[in-house]
């Protein structure tokens, strides 16, 4: 199945310096933006309050928001918990207020909406855990690039490796600086988005590479780049269909997924979009600039007269 009729033949190597520029951009309007606005770490990460609910019928999410952001707590986080009728709410709490305090006032902007709501459970996430949650998901992202950069020192020849890690590596750098610029949540779902989407980049990468590979030892006669800009234009068709599909899936979660899934779905929507941009333009433009040659991914010839030599 193919999303073009046509193999396009679109110079895309062509114009990899303006790719640069770009991206060089994103990379440096997201260091801004984390220096100056930072993460608006969600309690995951800061540490805070949790209540478990229960409703006599329904929760209406919507409201229950509304009730809880006028008790003072704006920035709290209501979703559905087990059932329609269960609820949790996290919340950040606030200066010289100890956690009954916290849960009863709560409790009571809540039942000002709807009688009968019953308080399960209340759970305090101290500062020390969400310390530990932070180092343990920088931890995370860090293993994933080194087991990654395993994988492809296995699988590539090293430019086309090394390429495609760094390619890799822009992709959550890039989702980080959309996340500071909205200061929307941060928390421990959107970190397993951002690891989704660098496996999602990678295995882009590794299909326009494997394609690359199969070019450059079936035809010798052209220079590097018509090489790489016909393995991407050969994989174009498949990458597109899978990305379209892939965002049309995410859209929908974004769309209709509620707020508990905002964060995830956010961050996979801005995953796709860069992460094939950078299987395109940059992962194939770098192996270019890194001089990859059709002899790198040859095997090395045997001098049958050093092994006759050998006794």
């Amino acid at each position: 199945m193919e999303f073009f009729k046509k193999t396009p033949s679109i110079p895309f190597m062509a114009g990899r310096r303006w790719c640069y520029a770009f991206s060089i951009a994103l990379m440096v309007v997201t260091l801004a933006l984390l220096l100056t606005r930072g993460l608006n770490f969600g309690i995951d990460f800061t540490g805070g309050v949790v209540l478990e609910l229960a409703y006599p019928d329904t929760a209406d999410l919507d409201k229950a928001r509304d009730a809880v952001a006028k008790a003072g707590f704006p920035e709290a986080q209501v979703q559905n918990f087990g059932t329609s009728r269960d609820i949790l709410v996290r919340v950040l709490p606030r200066e010289n207020e100890d956690v009954v305090q916290i849960s009863t006032e709560i409790t009571d902007a809540l039942r000002a909406v709807q009688a009968g709501i019953e308080l399960r459970r209340t759970e305090v996430v101290g500062p020390q855990v969400g310390q530990e949650l932070t180092e343990q998901g920088g931890l995370a992202m860090l293993f994933t690039f080194i087991l990654i950069l395993i994988y492809l020192g296995f699988r590539f020849e090293k430019k086309m490796g090394l390429s495609a890690v760094i390619a890799a590596i822009h992709d959550p750098i890039v989702i980080l600086g959309f996340f500071s610029l909205t200061q929307m949540q941060f928390d421990l779902s959107v970190l397993a988005a951002i690891l989704a989407v660098i496996g999602y980049s990678i295995n882009d990468t590794v299909v326009v590479f494997d394609r690359v590979r199969e070019v450059f030892i079936a035809s010798r006669k052209r220079t590097s780049s018509e090489m790489i800009d016909s393995a991407v234009n050969e994989t174009l068709s498949r990458t597109v269909m899978t990305s379209g599909a892939t965002l049309i899936v995410v859209a929908a979660l974004f769309l209709f997924g509620g707020e508990a899934l905002k964060g995830f779905s956010s961050a996979i929507l801005v995953g796709i979009v860069i992460g094939t941009y950078s299987s395109i333009f940059v992962a194939g433009a770098l192996a270019l600039d890194m001089k990859l040659k059709p002899t790198d991914l040859m095997p090395p010839v045997r001098d049958d007269k050093e092994l006759d030599a050998i006794p």
